[in-house]
């Protein structure tokens, strides 16, 4: 019996590898802070979560064969009360992975009023992948976010207030970067100012009433500089829930500052296609960026 139980864990710890090969908390010794959510977590309409209270990572790996070197972690929208956790999380990781490029699934804090919450999740979940490189075949320089909507939102807070690691702290994690190499943002959030802002993601993140300090804050158009990584947008000119605008102005500010940026605006697509198969050419991003990605050298 001992034998065949063995036999069985080998086969799924085997099956595993060929999907998701590792779940880890991103904060395993608990968060520094709480996002006042004391309710369970809640699935549904497929794989969408909300009442998220605690951080986690879902990691899929490639083939050592067809390993790239390079990694994204994704964080999928939901206007910061629930997250898309397939057609924006689960099917873009393993989207990645068959292309030969890790995908890294953030399920981060959603923030109840707490505003630092999501983005303290994402660095983090940065500093966590750079610390596992070598044990995961990624280099180190190659690790990129992609967003969704919010996502998109928390992907591009994170590349415009990110920071290189405190080297005096005596905390290992927080001696390395949490700056992404690169954005790939989908029909991001980009600006809660109120002309062309979500109004939506700008309430669940920081609450009702004009706090113009967090507005200007998470307005991220206002935060690009020089050092802002290379970014990839993807979005539909008929998308009425996050109007184009936002990245339009995310793409003005990489220009002024001299960041590579490449912007597909599709005909048609609305907003939230993420993964899901609607019709040409919206279809075509994930190839589109996989060849930005060779064409920016980060895969070859």
């Amino acid at each position: 019996m001992r034998q065949i139980a063995f036999f069985v864990t080998l086969f799924l710890i085997t099956f595993s590898l060929n999907a998701q090969d590792i779940t880890l908390k991103v904060w395993p010794n608990g968060a520094p802070n709480h996002n006042g959510m004391d309710e369970p977590e809640e699935k549904f309409e497929g794989v969408r979560v909300r009442n998220v209270s605690e951080a986690e990572m879902y990691v899929y790996l490639p083939e050592k064969e067809k390993n790239t070197g390079a990694a994204v972690v994704i964080c999928p929208g939901g206007g910061y009360w629930i997250e898309a956790m397939d057609h924006e999380g689960y099917q873009m990781a393993e989207w990645l992975q068959e292309k030969g490029v890790a995908g890294i699934v953030l399920k981060y804090r959603l923030p109840y009023g707490h505003h630092e919450i999501p983005s303290g999740d994402a660095r983090q979940a940065m500093r966590i992948v750079r610390s596992n490189a070598e044990e995961w075949g990624i280099h180190p320089e190659k690790i990129g976010i992609a967003g969704s909507s919010a996502g998109g939102h928390l992907a591009s807070t994170v590349g415009t207030r990110f920071d290189y690691g405190n080297k005096e702290s005596s905390e290992p994690l927080e001696k390395i970067s949490s700056r992404p190499d690169f954005m790939l943002l989908l029909y991001p959030v980009i600006t809660f100012r109120e002309e062309f802002g979500h109004m939506g993601s700008r309430k669940n993140l920081i609450g009702e009433g004009n706090n113009w300090e967090l507005v200007e804050k998470y307005s991220n158009e206002l935060h690009v500089s020089p050092e802002t990584p290379p970014t990839f947008l993807v979005l539909a000119d008929d998308d009425k829930s996050v109007v184009p605008r936002n990245s339009v102005e995310f793409y003005l500010a990489l220009k002024k500052n001299n960041v590579p940026a490449e912007m597909h605006i599709f005909a048609e697509g609305g907003h939230g296609f993420g993964m899901n198969k609607k019709t040409l050419p919206v279809d075509n991003w994930p190839e589109l960026f996989y060849n930005w990605l060779k064409a920016f050298k980060v895969i070859n």
